[in-house]
């Protein structure tokens, strides 16, 4: 059995900037590894972590322990991305040679935060922090200012609130609206604000990942995906086209948004219902061929049947609530007559998606 010496780059410098396809598994390939790294970016702290791997592994050998040296690294979307990416690459390891325990080597708090998921598989015996020595200069308020600008993230997180708000009011200027800059520009940046706090561009780029992986496997998943996203853009399609004929048309739209957002509910719920259930159908689909455990999954069909049910009384109550309006010719007493007979079904749905979640795992156990 072998000790593991991982070298861990979640941000993906050696494939960003040297080029190199993790993950590296061996001293030579390291060493190359780390020599492509320090040419390419000498400043590179992770040059330095793959060098300390090699050390270790040196001293391992010399002490006559049977040991191999990995390195890992994920994506420069730090999180839930990059940390799936390295899971992958570890087990991947794992799966081609016996090892017994590991030794991890990071240059920062950063990488020691994937120490959860490497504990989870494997026993670490030590943590080994690589730390750069600088001379007094280099460690100046301006070096210190120019270093973090010139790293991505950093970049992503301060140039890009600035370039929003300038464009928006360049637009705004070119248009001769001057007096709304302010009103978009901090519409634009909250906007942003939102998307990275709720991290939501992790969830394109995870959705992203899972489309191109059902492609490259063959999965089922990759046509309910793109049925699912054509029943999504007709259904938006709807929505909005009935929505703008609330505006213009019916000239109901002094009730106020409430209304306009419950008949784009009510054109569009069923068809946002359809692509979840049916991409929820398609993931179940291609767990049990695989022989994998579905867990929670199992509701997700269930429990967007029932939210749909739902969103489509409550939307068609509302807008009965208003009077006449075109194409929709529900009165007031059956909506409330509709609304709660879907509540009732709404829930009858969700307790059988959980009866059959739980009927699942008992079956896997």
């Amino acid at each position: 059995m072998k000790t593991l010496v991982i070298c861990l780059d979640r941000d993906d410098d050696i494939g960003r900037k040297a080029k190199v396809k993790s993950p590296v598994i061996g001293r030579q390939a390291n060493l190359d590894a780390a020599m492509a790294l320090g040419l390419a970016d000498p400043e590179d702290s992770d040059t330095n972590t793959i060098l300390g791997g090699i050390c270790e592994y040196d001293k391992l050998i010399s002490e006559g322990v049977d040991a191999e040296i990995v390195s890992l690294a994920g994506s420069v979307k730090v999180g839930r991305t990059s940390d799936r990416i390295i899971t992958e690459q570890f087990e991947y390891i794992l799966g081609i040679m016996s090892v017994s325990s590991a030794i991890v080597i990071s240059d920062g708090a950063e990488d020691e935060s994937l120490m959860p998921i490497i504990q989870s598989r494997l026993k670490v015996d030590y943590v080994k922090r690589i730390v750069v020595k600088q001379s007094e200069n280099l460690e100046s308020t301006y070096y210190l200012i120019k270093q973090v600008l010139n790293d991505p993230k950093m970049r992503s997180a301060v140039f890009v609130p600035i370039g929003l708000a300038s464009l928006t009011y360049a637009l705004l200027s070119a248009f001769n609206r001057p007096e709304l800059a302010i009103a978009a520009i901090l519409g634009v940046i909250g906007v942003y604000s939102l998307v990275k706090g709720f991290g939501v561009d992790e969830a394109l780029l995870e959705t992203k990942h899972n489309f191109q992986m059902t492609l490259k496997r063959g999965r089922i998943t990759f046509v309910t995906y793109l049925v699912g996203a054509a029943l999504t853009l007709i259904g938006t399609l709807q929505g909005l086209s009935y929505s703008w004929d609330i505006i213009t048309v019916s000239e109901v739209y002094q009730s106020g948004i409430v209304i306009v957002l419950a008949a784009y509910i009510y054109a569009s719920i069923w068809w946002y219902s359809a692509a979840g259930i049916l991409t929820g159908v398609g993931k179940l689909i291609d767990l049990k061929l695989e022989g994998e455990y579905a867990g929670r999954i199992m509701t997700f069909p269930f429990f967007t049947l029932s939210a749909g049910l739902l969103a489509w009384g409550v939307s068609m109550y509302i807008l009965s609530s208003i009077g006449a309006i075109q194409g929709f010719n529900i009165s007031a007493a059956n909506s409330l007559r509709y609304l709660v007979i879907s509540m009732g079904v709404a829930v009858i749905i969700a307790l059988i998606g959980i009866r059959v979640s739980k009927h699942n795992m008992v079956l896997d156990a």
